[in-house]
């Protein structure tokens, strides 16, 4: 893989790297984050001179840790995507010009035994935010801070804290790339695998963790797909964190890659917010102290189970039972919110919810006949509905309940 560092980051990396006795890991965790959030990056859109650069980082910083190449090239394992216009473009070993190459970054602590952990983070993000943006405006740079180069720097720690640990199981630490436009790295990744993944105990995700707030809730999704996850995750919780958890091993990140592997996987993530996909999303909005928190359950609950069987998995209600939407509302669900209803934690710009009247803060309690008591309700309730329909919403607004119409 040809090296593609500016001057700057070169200066940045020559100072990460450096071992020093004293080991800091709330200076490391922002300093990881200011680079990989940092604008001579340019967003790190899969395919770009920024994602390479954001690679090139990651394998330096694992290696530095003592950590073993295990991609199949070094650090580095590349996937090619032809029709990357296409939303259920597959990612393939093929290469050419007329198509996106990207790069996982793969690496491994080799430890006695023969089973392994999977930890992993996604690094690539919208670069200017042609796709996928919710920004309305001129182009910018979206840095993408939260998302995710917080999973990264999660990683990173747990990659330099878990390198001194008497372990018995194999760490395996990969940084995906192509996640942003549809799993790409982990799909390649659990079809084209450098481990055997049937020695995988079980997979953690870290994707947008950095913004854990004084609430201290913190989303836990795939707590079904394993039987010990609900318990193992109240004994790990040193630090009384209001845990979130979420059964499905099915969400829109890179565990749904290794669970549909049949691995028990689990997803940590700090909740939405108003940068989200916008130029916002960057280093000073991010609680490092926070990352610490979540990246010190996930040191916790590896070193517990390090010397236990494997664990069991099971399946959860997959994506075959999700329902399918033909319209949006133009809300951004508040995924922390565990009270009765879907609470919005933002609205989209020329959209059937602010059209209406909807605001942020507001609690949608019913959808045209149907009562919304979750998340699931809702999106049932929103999957009935075709463009142009009218209906109206029910939301509980600072304890009143009003109702607009809307049109779809």
């Amino acid at each position: 893989m040809k090296k593609h560092l500016s001057p700057l980051l070169l200066t940045f990396l020559i100072c990460s790297c450096s071992q020093t006795e004293q080991y800091n890991p709330i200076s490391a965790i922002e300093t990881d984050i200011s680079i990989l959030a940092s604008d001579s990056l340019a967003g790190r859109e899969v395919g770009t001179e920024g994602e390479k650069m954001a690679a090139d980082y990651i394998a330096a910083e694992l290696k530095a840790t003592g950590v073993q190449p295990k991609g199949t090239d070094g650090f580095y394992q590349s996937f090619f995507v032809k029709d990357a216009d296409n939303p259920h473009a597959q990612p393939s070993e093929e290469t050419g010009e007329d198509g996106i190459t990207g790069y996982n970054v793969v690496g491994m602590i080799d430890n006695p035994g023969d089973e392994l952990v999977v930890i992993g983070a996604h690094y690539d993000h919208l670069g200017m935010g042609d796709f996928s943006s919710l920004h309305r405006g001129e182009k910018a740079v979206h840095n993408g801070a939260d998302d995710n180069a917080s999973g990264i720097a999660a990683m990173l720690h747990l990659a330099r804290v878990l390198s001194d640990q008497e372990l018995n199981r194999d760490i395996l630490f990969i940084g995906f790339s192509g996640e942003e436009k549809g799993l790409w790295g982990s799909n390649y990744y659990t079809k084209n695998p450098t481990v055997d993944l049937t020695k995988v105990n079980f997979m953690i995700n870290m994707d947008m963790v950095g913004r854990l707030d004084e609430s201290k809730g913190l989303a836990v999704n795939g707590t079904g797909t394993s039987p010990i996850w609900n318990w193992l995750l109240d004994e790990v919780n040193a630090d009384s964190l209001k845990l979130i958890k979420s059964e499905s091993g099915v969400g829109p990140s890179d565990h749904t890659s290794f669970y549909l592997q049949d691995i028990p996987v689990l997803h940590f993530f700090t909740g939405q917010h108003e940068d989200y996909h916008k130029p916002g999303d960057d280093p000073e909005k991010i609680n490092e102290e926070g990352i610490l928190k979540v990246a010190s359950i996930i040191e916790r609950m590896i070193v517990l189970m390090d010397y236990d069987e494997k664990i069991a998995f099971t399946k959860t209600k997959d994506e075959s039972d999700n329902p399918r939407f033909t319209v949006t509302l133009g809300v951004v669900p508040d995924y922390m919110f565990d009270g009765e209803g879907m609470r919005i934690d933002g609205v989209s710009e020329d959209k059937p919810a602010i059209k209406a009247g909807i605001e942020k803060g507001d609690i949608v309690v019913q959808l045209g006949d149907s009562t919304v008591t979750d998340m699931m309700s809702y999106m049932r309730a929103l999957s009935t509905f075709e463009k142009g329909d009218k209906t109206t919403v029910v939301v509980d607004r600072g304890g009143e309940q009003l109702e607009f119409e809307i049109e779809f």
